[in-house]
């Protein structure tokens, strides 16, 4: 099932991997609603593309979400496809004394449990569409993680078990559930990772996530070759050298 011709709220689509899905999601013919924190970079997006929808949301922000989702679902009660794409990736440093827990806290908030208040939140909605769907954006990280980042990576790999969990019992529904796993992409997730060489060029990762979203069979988990090298590593009994690798 295509995710063609849709009505798709992606959060986080002020900047980075969100914004570039739903630029090239919307040139697909799909009709795009955003949210971002920052009200500037939200406006300067929604600018930019004057067909798109957008909010001013804190995913953490408990009494903002449940104002955002009852708006949202009266403003567009079209809305078929939700792209679970806001999060945050800070580095944490577990020799500290004291080792301080608020990156830890805010990270787990954004990456994990605002994922599962915005899924509940909107899955009774999107049981009622014909077609729908729910994809989460998830990481490389989540199958051998950046030791660098510790709670980031294992929000992701959360993210992947929630995923299998909800594909699962939703299977007798109208909504499909995915995963997008990316790997390291040249956005500034983290300062300066633009620039990385190492990084993925954001049109590439981007054009070839769509490539698999327009196709008439969306996969399970929607995976650029380039992530292959985290996604397989356990099973092709590599997992040790690719932490060497994603380590440094």
């Amino acid at each position: 099932m295509a995710i063609t011709n849709r009505t798709i709220l992606i959060t986080g689509g002020n900047s980075g991997i969100g914004q570039a899905l739903a630029e090239a999601l919307q040139s697909k013919g799909n009709r795009l609603i955003i949210t971002g924190r920052n009200p500037d970079t939200l406006k300067a997006v929604l600018d930019q593309n004057p067909e798109m929808a957008g909010y001013v949301l804190d995913v953490t922000n408990e009494k903002e979400l449940a104002e955002f989702s009852s708006k949202l679902l009266s403003e567009h009660p079209d809305l078929d496809t939700v792209i679970l794409n806001a999060g945050i990736m800070e580095a944490e440093d577990y020799t500290a004394n004291p080792v301080e827990l608020d990156v830890a806290e805010r990270t787990i908030s954004t990456n994990f449990l605002a994922p599962i208040r915005m899924a509940a939140t909107l899955l009774p909605h999107l049981q009622t569409r014909p077609q729908a769907s729910l994809l989460n954006v998830s990481s490389g990280l989540a199958f051998v993680p950046r030791a660098a980042n510790p709670v980031y990576s294992a929000t992701k790999a959360a993210i992947h078990s929630w995923t299998q969990s909800l594909r699962h019992q939703l299977r007798d529904t109208t909504v499909t559930v995915h995963e997008i796993a990316p790997p390291l992409v040249a956005t500034e997730l983290t300062p300066g990772q633009s620039q990385w060489a190492a990084a993925m060029p954001l049109i590439d990762f981007t054009n070839e996530v769509v490539e698999i979203l327009s196709r008439d069979e969306v996969p399970d988990e929607v995976l650029v070759t380039r992530v292959n090298f985290q996604r397989n590593a356990e099973a092709e009994a590599r997992f040790e050298a690719a932490f060497k690798a994603v380590n440094g």
